[in-house]
């Protein structure tokens, strides 16, 4: 099973590693194929039960409860994206000389010979939203695409559906492109590099290298972001096809082979004729919704991309104008007596927080949640003269409130000690008390949901909720 495409599958013994989003939709195909496929599972629930009994009805072999042992007679392994590569099972898949492919290197390889091309993003923020983009831009140029990936719709599905595509906006996230050696993107971007998921990749380093194996063997360009040098330093260390070019993105004003910013007009200055002195208006910062910075980023990001495939730049506008943002990622809620709230609920860590932080002048800040090992010092150092107040909610705000009583003592600070499904409407109403007409209250909570809520989306769903009460 080397590098090459696997055309006959009859009869290969096949281990799938995990059930759940990818591994279920991988040991169907794999069966399909005529492969002998057996299907390893840590837990054993009644979810795990119930998806094992599916695929028995198949002909598929599961084995729940142990995700350690590797089968016998294994030749190869397909695993979820979210299993860390210090396993067991990997250990001895090494041992084996076995192997290992996530669900991305399955499609990459189960590719037809004229199969769509692959735009391909990563980044610790910012992938889905500049993703949605990239596709939206896309369907105005009159292509055939679809966004898929780490954003719901399987590359399994897209690479051996019916839909033929004419190129693929495909987000990838960190530990798909770990599992995905022989990868190779028709353009890619890396949007930014922030301490996220240390605990799987073991370190900073190695988060970064994973991140960096989308440029390999890129053909046409590998697009960075020129305000994060790491990004940058990716692209160096790639080893891309003869006539890749790097093109940078900047919200500064683009020098040659870069996408930038101008009078409020985004610029091309990488896919024009004579780039020296011609520049390429694409569309205006009013046309990218919500047009805060962060965001002005993604939408360069994608223009960069959709341009590197040869879309003309009345496409870049169009899409952009077609584009709306999913729910919970800085979304405007409403006004109330002056204050704007807006919902970014989608702000998990500290980076996303930061960028959302950026986009207004006077806030009143609720934070709190898990920090999965985050700490807070650099964001509330960089968000100081920002802040008009904070309100602090959920399991690790003590480490939020620390660092605020370091680098920000003036600014008032409300510690709500409770979890319960009200917690976050005393959050909102403390929020109101410590606002002036001009402000925006901004739900940006720089750490994961978990604690009090089943996901980002509730948390968000929750504070719109409370605002809508106010407003009432």
């Amino acid at each position: 099973m080397g590098s090459g495409q696997v055309t006959d599958w009859q009869g290969k013994h096949v281990t799938v590693a995990g059930l759940g989003v990818s591994g279920l939709p991988a040991a169907r195909v794999l069966h399909g194929l005529g492969a002998r496929v057996t299907v390893v599972n840590d837990g054993d629930d009644e979810r795990a039960r119930a998806q094992a009994a599916e695929l028995e009805a198949l002909g598929v072999t599961v084995r729940l409860g142990d995700g350690a042992t590797l089968p016998d007679g294994t030749e190869l392994i397909v695993t979820a994206p979210g299993w860390k590569p210090d396993k067991p099972l990997f250990a001895a898949a090494e041992r084996a000389g076995v192997p290992v492919w996530g669900d991305v290197e399955l499609a990459w390889r189960l590719r037809g010979p004229d199969a769509a091309p692959w735009l391909a993003v990563t980044g610790t923020n910012g992938k889905t939203t500049t993703v949605q983009m990239l596709a939206s831009i896309l369907e105005a140029a009159g292509l055939r695409t679809a966004a898929v990936g780490n954003i719901g719709v399987s590359l399994l599905d897209a690479v051996l559906g019916e839909e033929r595509y004419d190129v693929l906006a495909v987000e990838l996230s960190s530990y798909q492109l770990h599992w995905a050696p022989s990868l190779r993107a028709h353009s890619a971007a890396v949007l930014n590099l922030a301490p996220d998921h240390l605990d799987w990749h073991g370190s900073m380093e190695a988060y970064a290298a994973d991140k960096g194996h989308i440029y390999e063997g890129n053909r046409v360009a590998c697009v960075y972001n020129m305000a994060d040098k790491a990004t940058e330093d990716l692209v160096r260390e790639a080893d891309v096809e003869e006539g890749c070019r790097a093109v940078g993105f900047t919200l500064g004003t683009p020098g040659p082979s870069q996408l930038g910013v101008v009078d409020g007009i985004l610029v091309d200055r990488a896919f024009v004729e004579n780039r020296q002195q011609n520049a390429q208006e694409l569309a205006e910062v009013s046309d990218v919704n919500p047009p805060a910075p962060h965001n002005i980023a993604n939408a360069l990001a994608a223009a960069a991309l959709a341009r590197a495939f040869g879309v003309p730049a009345t496409a870049v506008r169009d899409g952009l104008r077609a584009f709306t943002p999913d729910a919970h990622r800085i979304a405007h809620i409403a006004d109330v007596d002056g204050v704007a709230y807006v919902d970014d609920s989608k702000a998990t860590n500290t980076h996303a927080a930061e960028a959302s932080l950026a986009a207004y002048e006077s806030i009143v800040w609720i934070a709190g949640g898990l920090a999965k090992g985050a700490t807070f010092d650099e964001l509330v150092t960089r968000a100081a003269q920002r802040l008009r107040g904070v309100v602090l909610i959920g399991a690790d705000r003590a480490l939020i409130r620390e660092a605020l009583a370091r680098h920000a003592p003036e600014v008032p600070v409300v510690d709500l000690d409770r979890t319960d499904t009200g917690a976050m409407l005393a959050a909102v109403q403390e929020a109101r008390r410590l606002a002036v007409a001009g402000d925006t209250v901004l739900l940006a909570p720089a750490c994961a949901s978990m604690d009090m809520f089943t996901n980002y989306n509730k948390r968000g769903d929750a504070f719109a909720e409370a605002v809508r009460g106010l407003g009432a």
